[in-house]
């Protein structure tokens, strides 16, 4: 166990190269920061600290800089996540209230966590596996032609065209949509099957036709639409970090291009927490130089989805986690309201 001075020591080490990009050394510490100890003593506690792996030399620089592991300490003992200010808090609502639908929603979310962590902001939509229905519509296109429109408690929409067998009537589309409604409505996508699986046998003999394949569009676009979907913004943020990248940059571009890669780094939506992967704890080889922050949001207390940044490991962690748990707190409120 570090003594308490001793986290001082490495706290101040981390702030200071996340502020200047300086290996820190032991008269600059003592300088900066009110350790109460001599720049002796404190050589002492960096010596300690390099001991255990908390911080590294660089080449022949007399100066310290952390390590993942150092990191990791800082982040899970030494760093409280910032909170935002009034202004900050105002602007991002003020960013998102415009939004006018789910795919504007993840467009300004991402460019506003870009521009607040100065990283690269990822932002998953709402997994339609964890969604449930608001509403179902079906509006005539032409005799016997529909036009089915599938509306989840996120806010997300899908369309399908159904080509009918027969052709179909503003009264008996209305009968279909409502009682379809009045069994999928606030319901689980993974509920649906088996509610509307005896539906057909429900009206006339020359209406089943159209019913069961309205049905059968319905039930294709839940399998579809699993499929998990993402948006990324603010690579070119990397542009101003060359330099905390060991060899190039481009394992990191490749990486962030894999959107099967970006997912698993977010992790599971279930674990809405935040939570902080640092250097090598990304299982990814090109993502070993960065860090990620992510959280779960939510239309309610269940998270459908997350969002979060990457950025090299030299980041600002308290001040990202605050500007990553705040715009989503702000989604989340957006999603319930929609």
């Amino acid at each position: 166990m570090l003594s308490e001075r001793r986290l001082e020591v490495l706290r101040a080490i981390v702030q200071d190269y996340v502020g200047t990009e300086e290996p820190v050394g032991s008269k600059a510490l003592t300088e900066r920061h009110r350790l109460g100890v001599s720049p002796a003593t404190v050589r002492n506690d960096m010596a300690a600290l390099e001991d255990e792996g908390f911080i590294a030399q660089p080449h022949t620089s007399a100066g310290r800089i952390p390590t993942d592991k150092g990191y990791r300490l800082f982040v899970d003992r030494l760093a409280g996540v910032k909170p935002m200010s009034s202004p900050e808090r105002r602007a991002i609502q003020n960013f998102l209230d415009g939004a006018v639908d789910l795919d504007d929603v993840v467009g300004r979310t991402v460019r506003l966590l870009a521009q607040l962590t100065r990283q690269v902001a990822v932002v998953q939509y709402p997994s339609l596996t964890r969604s449930t229905v608001r509403h179902v519509e079906l509006l005539p296109l032409a005799l016997a032609r529909v036009m089915l429109v599938l509306i989840t408690d996120t806010g997300r929409v899908e369309q399908r065209m159904v080509d009918c067998p027969t052709p179909v009537t503003e009264d008996s589309l209305a009968d279909l949509r409502a009682r379809l409604n009045s069994r999928v409505v606030g319901r689980r996508f993974a509920d649906v099957p088996q509610l509307v699986q005896d539906l057909p046998e429900s009206f006339e003999q020359e209406d089943r036709g159209t019913v069961s394949i309205v049905l059968s569009t319905l039930l294709e676009t839940l399998v579809e639409e699993t499929e998990e979907r993402l948006m990324i913004g603010g690579t070119a943020n990397l542009t101003r970090f060359v330099h905390d990248f060991p060899l190039t940059i481009r394992p990191v571009l490749e990486a962030l291009e894999e959107h099967v890669v970006l997912l698993k780094l977010l992790g599971e939506a279930k674990d809405s927490g935040m939570t902080v992967r640092i250097g090598h704890e990304n299982a990814h080889e090109g993502l070993n130089a960065t860090s990620v922050v992510a959280v779960g949001y939510g239309s309610g207390d269940e998270a459908v989805a997350k969002l979060g940044v990457v950025g090299p490991t030299r980041m600002d962690y308290p001040g990202t986690m605050g500007a990553v748990r705040a715009v989503a707190r702000y989604v989340g409120q957006i999603l319930a309201e929609s």
